[in-house]
């Protein structure tokens, strides 16, 4: 008995305490500036999708209406159910307002007065939802609604897919400012709405910069969430998973202690040795990138110069990891630039 005692005891102390196996059916972890795939669990399997599918659309309405243009609601409402903001027909209301009453209280009505409205119709609503998946690489996804209920009509896609729409999305202002608000005013011609976001974990994570949940009983629970902190960007993705704020916490905490955002070639102190080019160049951009310590010793830098150059750009940085290139910055020449811009000047005064 002793014996077997001391076995259990060293077993107890060689597990590691941060070992974390989440629940989901597919789960992704997704560096937000790189795209840089950091966890990946099931992440191409097909699932229903839930309200997330108003992540798509409120980018298709951002980006195609004025959002301060006010509509009116139709009777199109009527006939929505689940979670609602409870808007009348004939009452009148911005778009932007739409777009707030959509992302934080996930309302089915206010999706489907847009879906009504940005377009001539619904159908070319849902069309535009599909075109914009197949542009940003959402192979695997199909929207049939613009709100996400499941009884008649389906929405499908992926956790990898979701990550491409919400780094996608993220890139817009007025999505970014809309997911991270915990409460709005929104005012129509008959009503005053106060609308909290219900997408608890922006409450209940510090480093939590907005997101969309979702749940039907057909699709389970689902969540989009962002997270900063020390440079670091995330996007995490859950579907079918019943315990979604302690997975995202959990998924955050671990990634972002695993990984650190390095500056790999800084524009700052970017310089090509002479016996490459004897000319004075420039990067525009420094390049950053999410690594453990342990692939520190794995970076390799190539730097390519050109005969053929176009303008003033003479050759490029490639970066890999682990002998696959993850990322490349164009060189400059700014001897070139000088060249035209006194070539210019010279134009100026002889004619």
């Amino acid at each position: 008995m002793i014996i077997l005692k001391k076995i259990l005891i060293f077993i107890l102390l060689i597990i590691p305490f941060n070992v974390f196996a989440t629940n989901s059916k597919s789960t992704i972890v997704m560096d937000y500036d790189s795209g840089r795939i950091l966890y990946s669990k099931n992440s191409n399997k097909k699932s229903l999708i839930a309200s997330t599918t108003k992540i798509m659309t409120c980018i298709i309405t951002i980006e195609n209406s004025n959002i301060e243009k006010e509509i009116e609601v139709g009777e199109e409402v009527l006939e929505m159910y689940g979670t609602n903001i409870y808007i009348e027909p004939g009452e009148k209301i911005k778009i932007i307002d739409l777009l707030y009453g959509l992302m934080l209280r996930s309302g089915n009505d206010a999706a489907e007065t847009l879906a009504k409205n940005i377009f001539s119709s619904e159908e070319e609503f849902i069309s535009k939802m599909n075109e914009k998946a197949k542009e940003i690489g959402m192979n695997n996804t199909i929207f049939n609604n613009p709100h996400g209920l499941d009884e008649n009509t389906k929405n499908y896609s992926t956790a990898h897919d979701m990550a491409l729409l919400s780094r996608y999305a993220y890139n817009n202002k007025t999505y970014k400012k809309i997911i991270k608000t915990k409460k709005y005013i929104a005012k129509t011609n008959n009503k005053t709405y106060e609308w909290y976001n219900r997408m608890s974990l922006l409450n209940n994570y510090k480093y939590c910069r907005g997101g969309k949940n979702g749940y039907t009983p057909k699709a389970g629970k689902s969540l989009v969430s962002y997270a900063s902190k020390d440079n670091m960007n995330l996007i995490i993705v859950t579907l079918e998973d019943n315990d979604i704020y302690d997975t995202h916490k959990n998924l955050y905490d671990k990634y972002f202690s695993t990984y650190k955002k390095y500056t790999i070639v800084d524009k700052k102190n970017f310089k090509v040795d002479k016996s490459l080019i004897n000319k004075d160049v420039y990067i525009k951009n420094s390049f950053k990138y999410p690594l453990q310590k342990s692939e520190l010793n794995k970076i390799y830098i190539i730097v390519q110069i050109s005969n053929k150059s176009l303008k003033n750009e003479i050759g490029k940085v490639i970066i890999k990891l682990n002998n696959k290139e993850i990322g490349f910055l164009k060189i400059y020449s700014k001897e070139k630039e000088e060249e035209n811009f006194f070539q210019k000047i010279k134009k100026l005064f002889i004619r």
